[in-house]
C-alpha cells in the first residue's frame, strides 16, 4: 500500500492572523481618528458660542471665556468681533492625527449672537 502525502495546513491561519492585523490597527485607528475629529470640533463649537455670549453680555471678556470653556491644552485661535447689533466670535483648533499620511484641516466655528451690552461696541 502506497501513502498519501498529505500536506499540513499547520500554521496557515497564524499567517493568515498576521496579514490581517495591519488591517484591523488602521480601521481600529481611523476610528479613534474619526472620534478625535468630531470631539475638537465640537469644543470650536463650545467656545465660539460661549465667547460670543460672554461678550455679548460683558465687552471684553469673551475671548477669555471661549477659552475657558474648552479642554486645556487645545491649541486654539479666538477672535471676537463686537458689532452695533450682533457679536461674532470665530475658533479655530489645530486638529492633531494619529493616522499616518492623513491631512485633516483645523476645526473652524463660528457663532453670532445679539449685542445685549447696553454700553455698545
Amino acid at each position: 500500500m502506497r501513502r498519501r502525502n498529505i500536506r499540513s495546513d499547520r500554521g496557515q491561519v497564524a499567517l493568515e492572523y498576521i496579514g490581517f492585523v495591519p488591517i484591523l490597527l488602521f480601521v481600529a485607528l481611523c476610528g479613534i481618528q474619526l472620534g478625535w475629529i468630531a470631539y475638537v470640533h465640537e469644543q470650536a463649537d463650545t467656545a465660539a458660542r460661549t465667547a460670543a455670549r460672554v461678550e455679548a453680555q460683558h465687552r471684553g471678556r469673551g475671548e477669555a471665556a471661549g477659552r475657558a470653556a474648552i479642554r486645556e491644552g487645545l491649541p486654539a485661535t479666538i477672535t471676537v468681533a463686537a458689532g452695533a447689533d450682533a457679536v461674532t466670535a470665530t475658533v479655530t483648533i489645530e486638529v492633531n492625527t494619529i493616522v499616518p499620511g492623513l491631512d485633516v484641516p483645523d476645526a473652524t466655528a463660528t457663532a453670532v449672537m445679539p449685542n445685549d451690552d447696553p454700553k455698545g461696541p
